[in-house]
């Protein structure tokens, strides 16, 4: 038999009485809790690199069209060549 904590049990006894009720757009909260999670446990490493400031100023350019910080589509791109999922055509 599992035994709770106090504030396990009150939570589940507020469950069970119905005292929570599920949001609208569920999928889209799980997705970024998710995504939070995920955000929270990947270690992260500094780097530093150079490059143009033309290339800084349309990437930042783009990332303000997108709504993403710069970083995090610097970040993206690197992961996707990483895991295989960009292939570089130069």
């Amino acid at each position: 038999m599992t035994k709770y904590s106090q504030e396990e049990t009150a939570t589940l006894n507020a469950i069970e009485a119905g005292e929570y009720t599920s949001v609208a757009n569920l999928k889209e909260e799980l997705a970024i809790a998710k995504l939070a999670a995920k955000n929270t446990t990947a270690k992260t490493k500094n780097i530093n690199i150079r490059v143009t400031e033309a290339d800084v100023s349309k990437l930042k350019a783009r990332s303000i069209e997108a709504g993403i910080p710069y970083q995090t589509i610097v970040s993206a791109l690197i992961h996707n060549y990483t895991t295989g999922k960009l292939k570089l055509s130069i």
